[in-house]
This record gives structure tokens, sequence and C-alpha cells, in this order.
């Protein structure tokens, strides 16, 4: 049995087993356009049935090939894809703290979207378990190699209920891609976060294929520089996944 077989089966089991523990019924899951929200609905359509999977295409000045790649994916897996625009209340964010330098907006508008989404999908999975009557969850799409450097936004992309690819590096997640048959153009599509008009590799300043290296301990073949930036960005986001909690005495 090949790897990717071995995962998507081991990975369905997992959702499977999660759910009818849980008693749950469905999944929200926010499509970007992008392999690892592709791979994420790809396996939980596999898993639920389509019937218990709900697409959210959340807009914010968007690019209209990330909607056409989102549409394209449902269309493919017969999944819903339902569109909650969060333009407007972006930019009410924005006006309310008008009299700031744009300047200083910048990594806060950044942080912004995806906490706005991830409100968004929590508040869609509470509409739709009414609906549906039964417990719907958000589902999260970060990858291994994402997660180790810290490429996330706290309270953004990072909050959610359930996660399948947190345990796969991008290699691996496109492995998976290309073995569930997601179109090529999603799986292979340059990663972005749609939100600075950057790739992440340019953000981060280093490659996923390096990262991944790093990750499998194969550090030696990437160059010093690389394996210092990803050290680097490693250690300075470890507080990510940490909370300052006081504890008083006994």
């Amino acid at each position: 049995m090949s790897f990717e077989e071995k995962t998507v089966n081991d990975i369905i089991s997992f959702i499977k087993d999660y759910f009818n523990k849980n008693k749950l019924k469905g999944v929200v899951i926010g499509i970007s356009g992008g392999k690892d929200s592709a791979v994420v609905a790809a396996l939980f359509t596999k898993a639920l049935g389509s019937n218990n999977v709900e697409g959210v295409w959340m807009p914010c000045n968007s690019s209209k090939e990330d909607y056409l790649d989102a549409k394209l994916l449902c269309n493919k897996l017969n999944i819903n894809l339902n569109e909650f625009d969060l333009s407007n209340i972006y930019h009410e964010f924005n006006h309310n703290v008008k009299d700031i330098s744009l300047e200083c907006l910048g990594d806060a508008n950044i942080n912004l979207k995806p906490r706005l989404r991830m409100t968004s999908l929590y508040y869609l999975a509470s509409i739709f378990s009414k609906i549906k009557n039964g417990n719907y969850i958000v589902a999260g799409t970060s990858n291994k190699s994402e997660l180790y450097v810290g490429y996330f936004t706290k309270g953004g992309d990072n909050s959610c209920d359930i996660e399948i690819l947190s345990d796969l590096t991008v290699t691996e997640v496109i492995k998976i891609g290309e073995y569930l048959n997601i179109p090529d153009k999603i799986i292979h599509k340059v990663p972005n976060d749609g939100l600075s008009n950057k790739t992440d590799e340019e953000k981060m300043g280093v490659t996923y294929h390096d990262i991944d290296l790093v990750i499998n301990n194969q550090s030696s073949l990437i160059s010093k520089d690389s394996k210092n930036k990803i050290a680097k960005l490693h250690k300075n986001n470890l507080h990510k996944f940490r909370r300052a909690k006081y504890r008083k005495d006994k």
C-alpha cells in the first residue's frame, strides 16, 4: 500500500471515529482556492459524504481566480460553496481607526482577515447545526510546514475543532492531493495568503521545500542561510503555541 493510500484511509478512519464518538453530523470548511483547503474538503467528503460538508468562500478584496478555483473544487466534490462576504466588515474596522496611519495598520489588517474568517466559520457552523439538526464543527486547514515556522495567525487560521493536515508537510499534502485527483491548477498553485499580495515563500524568506527538509531531519541538504532563517522562524513563533498563565503558589 502506498503512502498516499494509507494516509487517506487513516485520515478517513480518524474522521469517522471522531464524529461517531462525539455524535457530530457535519463540518464547515473555509475554501480558499488553494491546496490545503481542497485536500481537507476532499477528505471530509469521503469520510462524511458531500451532504455533510459545507464549504465557505469568504471574500475580502479577494481575487476572482481564487473564487473560480474554489468553485471548481466544490463542483468536483459536489459540496455546497456558501459565500460570506467580509469586505464591508473589514472596511468598517478600518473606518473605526481612520485617524491611524496605513503604515501602522499593515500587520493588523493582514491578521484581521483570518480572524474574521474563523469567526465567520464558527458563526455558520452554529447556523448549520440548527438547520440540519446535528452538530457541525469547524475544520482547520494548516499543514505541518506552516505550523513548524509559525506561519499562521493566532485566533485566526489556527482556531478550529479538528485538524487533519497538521502532521503532513506541504510535500505530503501535494502527494495526497494528487492521489485524490484534486485539479492540478489548485494542488500546484503557488501558495499565498490572499492577504498581502505576496507568496508565502516571499513573506517567509524561505521555501517550503527547505522547511520540509528540516522537518525530516535533512537540513544538511539546504544552505546555511536557509537553515538559520527556518530555525529563527521556528523559535520566534513558539509563543503562538503557548499561553502565558499565572499560577498561584500552593
